[in-house]
């Protein structure tokens, strides 16, 4: 299981790329940042997107060239997609834990760990680079012999034991484990957390004749109708069809909840925390007047920015949904609402380790408010379609039961098999939906899986 990674010619860059005696030392400023915002992630649970924006990211990342920008990317997701299995390999060869402010030294290891076990990348390379990354830094001088024997002995014993240790390793920290084993069983967690281990495909919401699409896309069509691409070549703002507005980048599960409504031509329809706009997109082609709603500025100048690609217009407003007031009632509302994002581990790998079971506990709560609020800007009799990419119950199902119980001003509005194409293998027996990256098994790691999404459907009532 090896990823494959573009190296390319050393280039003299600032003082990261230098040891502790001032020497060049190609690479090393590379593993440096990629050492610096694992810590980010791992001990300050900071966003890796965050971290590696080429605008406003991490200055060490910014200070790299692009070529260098994308191996420390690779690096990152890498050591976190297998953290538990790279932590339990390094465990094997110390003869006891790290002390617990070893932190740095810990992020070293790991950083070279992903390199030797993963990527394509010369062993003996991520080995040097680590031991004079940690002679460097004089929290770490004094382990660089430890560093050294740890990295030779695991590129030697790499064949032999990785294999053993994917399989009996759960890749996530133990609250997650523990949360998707409560709601899914063991096995079924099992599997999900394998797909995790696999960079999702990329799909594609297409405007119109996904298979024309597909072919000039080099993919193929979804059950769903979204177009999936299994190794996308190049960026995709060079794509085909990327100038034209002809398609945009969405998850096939993300493209669910707006088709619940069903038939919504000529309907107002608010799409609620609306950016960057998917959503929104989906329901102007569907016939709907659409506001688009959002708190965020930022996020809105890029709703606009997508829409303004794809040649489609909506209202846009900029608003706290807890303290929106249309002036008039809408025919149907759809509320895709902030959450911890745990349905998206196989793009975002650094969700597990910057999330804690409180943060679900807080969103579940903030999700509730925002859902008690959004079926108030529905007229009476109009559709209400609550969704978020947690695979957490707590977001999802249990919400979902506890607010039709304590809610006089909704009714349920179950999904029916047949009623939509493509979504009855996620439809449960509540008549919600529910997909899991465990789903869609097209034959392979790389063909497979959704994002894990949950959306349920109601009307509000007088």
């Amino acid at each position: 299981m090896v990823v494959s990674v573009v190296r390319r010619a050393p280039r003299r860059t600032g003082n990261q790329d230098h040891n502790e005696g001032g020497e060049f030392v190609a690479g090393l400023a590379a593993r440096k940042a990629a050492a610096r915002l694992l810590a980010a992630v791992i001990d300050a649970r900071t966003p890796l997107d965050g971290l590696t924006d080429h605008e406003n990211g991490h200055p060490q990342y910014k200070a790299l060239d692009p070529r260098d920008r994308g191996l420390v990317r690779a690096i990152l997701v890498t050591a976190l997609r297998y953290r538990m299995t790279i932590a339990g390999l390094l465990a094997r060869r110390l003869e006891k834990p790290l002390p617990a402010n070893a932190t740095v030294l810990s992020h070293i290891l790991h950083v070279a760990a992903a390199q030797i076990l993963f990527l394509d990348i010369p062993d003996s390379a991520a080995v040097d680079l680590a031991v004079t990354h940690a002679k460097s830094d004089p929290r770490t001088q004094r382990f660089s012999g430890l560093v050294n024997g740890v990295l030779r002995t695991l590129a030697r014993a790499k064949d032999a034991e990785l294999p053993a240790a994917l399989a009996a390793t759960d890749e996530a920290p133990k609250w997650f484990s523990d949360r998707l084993k409560a709601a899914y069983g063991v096995d079924r967690t099992r599997q999900i957390l394998g797909a995790h281990r696999h960079e999702a495909p990329v799909d594609f919401s297409i405007k119109a004749d996904p298979e024309l699409w597909a072919e000039k896309l080099g993919g193929f069509v979804l059950p769903t109708g979204t177009v999936r691409v299994e190794n996308l070549a190049g960026p995709v703002i060079d794509l085909p069809g990327f100038a034209d507005g002809a398609w945009w980048v969405q998850d096939a599960a993300a493209s669910l909840p707006a088709r619940l409504f069903g038939d919504v031509r000529g309907l107002r329809v608010a799409d609620l925390c609306a950016a960057p706009g998917g959503k929104t997109a989906q329901l102007i082609l569907a016939g709907a007047k659409v506001t688009a709603v959002d708190t965020s500025k930022n996020r809105l100048v890029r709703l606009t920015q997508n829409l303004g690609r794809l040649g489609l217009a909506a209202d846009i407003v900029q608003a706290d949904l807890l303290n929106y007031k249309p002036e008039t009632l809408f025919d149907a509302v759809l509320l895709d609402a902030p959450c911890s994002s745990t349905g998206t581990v196989r793009r975002h790998p650094d969700v597990p380790w910057t999330k804690t079971a409180a943060d679900v506990e807080k969103l579940a709560d903030l999700q509730r408010r925002l859902l008690e609020r959004a079926i108030t800007l529905v007229k009476p009799g109009g559709r209400i379609v609550f969704s978020n990419c947690s695979l957490d119950p707590l977001e999802g199902e249990a919400l979902h039961r506890a607010f039709l119980k304590d809610t006089l001003a909704v009714v349920d509005d179950p999904l029916r098999e047949g009623e939509i194409a493509g979504i009855d293998p996620f439809l449960t027996s509540e008549g919600t939906l529910r997909t899991t990256p465990a789903d869609l098994d097209l034959g392979s790691p790389q063909r497979s899986g959704l994002d894990g999404f949950f959306a349920a459907r109601m009307r509000r009532v007088a």
